[in-house]
């Protein structure tokens, strides 16, 4: 064996980091399947290598009879397989023995140095070809399990082509994704060389090496947006809480702080919108709506529906479902155009949500009335609109957590004056693309 060919295998195996011991049992198995296409060659045989001169060895296994037969019985019995159309047992055609086998039974093998005289050119070809196969399933092996584990994980990509199946995303070097027709966004465009910011969706072996899906859809893809861009986020300070995405038209975040002092909108704001406008950017003009996450219910579900204002939230707890009653102009800003934004805040609170109009619940109430309420463990304060609040009390007291509300305990009243600033239970939202239009009002 030519010195050449292992050096360059050491090199290759270095470059491409593969381990030489890998590499040494890929080129014996090569070797050896160079042996057996010899005329004349030894049924059962084994290479040996020496790594240090590139000597080697092909040494003839002497297999007595009887324990030849008991291995392949030993091993029909091993690859014999059930098959269910025929339901019969069907045995492998042509066994072969397991070189692993004959280390169990090498007292009772015998071995003779049988390597060939004229090996040389047929065996550095055979190897050569062989070596640069494992080779290539070696970096199809490691690329695998490089991205197996960043599933969700957010990439950069260049488009390499775009057609009506799938747009081909180059993430480095020899590693390419997929982004079917299923996961882009409509109305996007991926031009050649355009540099596409998208998740790791799926990633599964196969044999041009690991298939990688990645996602413009995914509300995943907000979430790693915004920490890019948030370092509140990033740190843990600031979390999402839960995404509500329709790709391409408008999408709802529910935040929450982990940290005194630190607001959740604004940090995902930034300094006059900076850091959204980043991502909305990246979505290219989506809309995002940034709420503050709330433990209670109703008003929960009263800020999902901003930049509406909502009156009054009835909650039932047992069916999950919340009765929102908003002033009459602001009935269809509720709703959203084909009913978008209603929908998203159902997504985002995981509540069924009702909205009625003011005049509307006043009708109905007055048809055929609302069953009173249970009114155990509510909050006893009474709003201005002569109804009790939806929230639950805290443990101990009356009231909820409102300040206006826990002010109450003590007075001779339940009912919360009408200028408390926790009187109307509907939230003051500032739509983000409201805001970004503001800010681009005060730039201009």
């Amino acid at each position: 064996m030519s010195r050449e060919i292992l050096d360059a295998m050491n090199v290759l195996g270095r470059e491409k980091g593969i381990a030489p011991e890998k590499l040494r049992l890929a080129l014996e198995d090569a070797l050896l399947s160079a042996y057996k296409k010899q005329p004349d060659s030894a049924k059962y045989a084994r290479v040996e290598l020496d790594p240090e001169t590139a000597d080697f060895r092909v040494i003839e296994l002497i297999i007595p009879e009887r324990l030849e037969a008991h291995l392949i019985v030993e091993t029909i019995d091993e690859g014999t397989v059930y098959d269910p159309e025929t339901g019969d047992m069907v045995e492998p055609t042509d066994p072969e023995i397991d070189p692993a086998k004959f280390e169990e039974y090498k007292d009772q093998i015998d071995e003779r140095d049988v390597t060939p005289g004229d090996f040389g050119r047929i065996a550095a070809q055979t190897a050569k070809q062989v070596i640069l196969q494992r080779i290539r399933e070696a970096e199809r092996d490691m690329m695998f399990e490089e991205y197996r584990d960043r599933v969700g994980e957010l990439i950069t990509g260049i488009v390499q082509q775009s057609d009506s199946r799938y747009t081909l995303v180059q993430l480095r070097e020899r590693v390419e994704a997929l982004l079917p027709k299923s996961e882009q966004v409509d109305g996007e465009r991926y031009d050649h060389s355009q540099r596409v910011k998208a998740v790791i969706k799926e990633v599964s072996p196969s044999t041009k090496g690991p298939s990688i899906i990645v996602s413009r859809r995914d509300p995943e893809l907000i979430k790693k947006l915004f920490e890019l861009e948030v370092p509140e986020i990033a740190d843990g300070l600031v979390e999402i809480a839960n995404v509500a995405r329709e790709p391409g038209y408008r999408s709802k975040i529910a935040v929450v702080s982990h940290a005194d002092g630190v607001d959740p909108v604004g940090a995902c704001v930034g300094p006059r919108g900076s850091r959204v406008r980043m991502v909305v950017s990246e979505l290219r003009g989506e809309k995002i709506d940034i709420i503050p996450y709330n433990d209670e219910p109703a008003r929960f579900v009263a800020k999902a529906l901003s930049p509406a204002r909502v009156r009054e939230v009835l909650v039932d707890d047992d069916g999950k479902q919340a009765t929102v009653i908003v002033p009459d102009d602001q009935l269809s800003l509720a709703i959203g155009r084909e009913g978008q934004n209603a929908r998203l805040a159902a997504r985002l609170t995981g509540w069924r949500i009702d909205i009625k109009s003011e005049t509307e619940f006043a009708a109905e109430e007055q048809e055929a009335g609302y069953e009173e309420e249970e009114t155990q463990g509510r909050c006893a304060a009474v709003m201005s609109t002569g109804r009790r609040c939806p929230n639950a009390a805290l443990p101990g007291s009356r009231y909820c957590g409102l300040d206006s509300h826990q002010a109450l305990a003590g007075m001779p009243t339940d009912e919360v004056p009408a200028n408390a600033p926790d009187n109307d239970p509907s939230p003051i939202e500032i739509p983000v693309e409201d805001a970004l239009d503001e800010v681009a009002g005060e730039t201009s």
